[in-house]
């Protein structure tokens, strides 16, 4: 399936190829499990201190050059136990935590069958490249879990550059890393604030949105040329780019007839 114009497509990962959100959800329940089956918390004690380390995780600012990723996400394990619970700060409970949502959560991340089977079938017309945002060891940890390395021709971490996407400089490094240009490139990945405006920021051909929900975007959000539901649905999506392009092909080559009679 080769599609005119276009080289390659960049994939988002978190909540595009793998559902990070799902394995999330299952690491949580296996940490409320532990704190009411071997610690004896509460069922309302689990969960609120669950909740209160999902909401640091979501403002979480990390800089490696001070502070490791482990110590970081064990330290909001502890502050939210003893913001529950009170009492003298627990750091190896709160290792045991860490420790347990992080396995539980990297064990459910999968890269479906049928997703594999879509990135071989892409990957035999264009070239592909896995572009995610986040902490290096975090990331590279994910794609290990979810042995997707084969089935691309790059991986690029933003935790591994100078910026992440939106940024146009990452989008561009991409470019260059496999020999093409923004205009031949495609990016496919669920957020607006990051895959989508990162990739009209970069100038590329086309940012398609993948929106699980189909819910309806604010208003001021970025706009992405296409949408889909599912991943697999974007070989329809190539299709009609190609469908696009050989349209007005069709119409270039009838004014060019035209000139010439």
């Amino acid at each position: 399936m080769g599609v005119h114009g276009v080289k390659a497509v960049f994939f988002d990962l978190d909540n595009t190829l793998v559902d990070t959100a799902a394995a999330g959800r299952r690491a949580i329940e296996e940490v409320v499990n532990a704190l009411r089956s071997k610690h004896h918390c509460g069922e309302g004690e689990a969960r609120g201190i669950c909740d209160k380390v999902q909401a640091k995780l979501l403002k979480e600012c990390h800089d490696p050059a001070k502070t490791c990723i482990t110590d970081l996400r064990i330290s909001h394990w502890e502050e939210a136990i003893q913001e529950t619970i009170g009492g003298e700060a627990n750091r190896s409970l709160a290792a045991e935590c860490y420790f347990l949502w992080k396995a539980t959560r990297l064990r459910h991340l999968t890269l479906a069958e049928d997703t594999r089977g879509m990135l071989t079938e892409l990957r035999k017309a264009v070239r592909l490249l896995l572009l995610t945002n986040g902490d290096r060891q975090t990331q590279r940890e994910k794609i290990e879990a979810c042995a997707c390395q084969p089935y691309f021709d790059a991986i690029v971490v933003g935790g591994e550059q100078e910026e992440e996407k939106p940024a146009p400089s990452i989008f561009h490094y991409c470019c260059d890393l496999l020999g093409v240009q923004p205009a031949e490139c495609i990016m496919v990945g669920d957020s607006l604030d990051t895959d989508i405006q990162g990739g009209l920021n970069a100038g590329l051909r086309a940012t398609v949105w993948l929106n699980k929900s189909m819910a309806a975007p604010a208003d001021a959000s970025p706009v992405p040329h296409y949408v889909i539901s599912s991943v697999l649905d974007l070989p329809a999506v190539l299709q009609k780019i190609e469908h696009k392009v050989n349209a007005k092909l069709g119409t270039d080559r009838a004014v060019v007839g035209t000139e010439a009679r």
